[in-house]
């Protein structure tokens, strides 16, 4: 929308829409869950792997730690499930791959020049988890030869951030800052929640609403 305001084609169609679209979330974590909340109301299929779907991840996010009705509210928000075994499918079906993974020895650069290929042409990668898990001459290769889409990254290969970096010169390329959380509310309930914690220790009773705090 900015480079059509700059060019002042206003009126015309500008961009796709999520309604319909297959969308690959690589990594379905507390985050990915909240992405897939966001994205149901578009009507979108959502694919979705981790590594153990028994685990009980929103078991935290219940008020009384209920992991049945954890259980139903992700059959409700997940089309299709997978573990590693099938992040090479997904991402072939795929029209927005968004990867959510923790950065490790077993996930760094993951998206590959493999991964990459497998995906559409045409097809959409946005990483909002760590810019150690693109592979960085895949990503920018793929972006040259027209074969990716687009690229959104709120989280760079280096910190800080080359300004100069080549990938900025595609216009089909978005970088925000990664500071959602960088506000006066997020920052006083995360010192309420460190002032529970204490609080909580102190009196000798179970922790509640946190798992770590660092």
């Amino acid at each position: 929308m900015e480079i059509s305001i700059k060019l002042k084609r206003l009126g015309e169609p500008v961009g796709e829409t999520l309604l319909g679209k297959k969308v690959y979330i690589m990594g379905f974590g507390n985050i990915g869950i909240d992405l897939a909340k966001r994205l149901r109301p578009f009507n979108v299929r959502i694919l979705a792997t981790k590594r153990s779907w028994t685990s009980n991840l929103l078991d935290s996010c219940q008020p009384n730690g209920d992991f049945a009705r954890s259980q139903n509210n992700i059959d409700d928000l997940v089309d299709e499930k997978g573990g590693p075994e099938s992040i090479l499918k997904f991402a072939k079906e795929a029209d927005i791959v968004v990867v959510c993974l923790l950065l490790n020895s077993e996930t760094a650069g993951i998206v590959n020049e493999k991964f990459i290929s497998s995906m559409k042409k045409g097809s959409l990668l946005v990483n909002i988890a760590r810019g150690g898990l693109l592979d960085y001459k895949a990503v920018a290769h793929h972006l040259e030869s027209g074969h990716l889409g687009g690229l959104g990254i709120d989280v760079a290969w280096t910190e800080p951030f080359d300004p100069d970096d080549k990938i900025l010169a595609f216009q089909n390329v978005i970088l925000t800052p990664h500071v959602a959380g960088v506000t006066e509310y997020s920052y006083r309930a995360m010192a309420k929640v460190v002032g529970d914690t204490a609080l909580q220790l102190h009196a000798g009773v179970p922790l509640t609403e946190v798992e770590f705090v660092n």
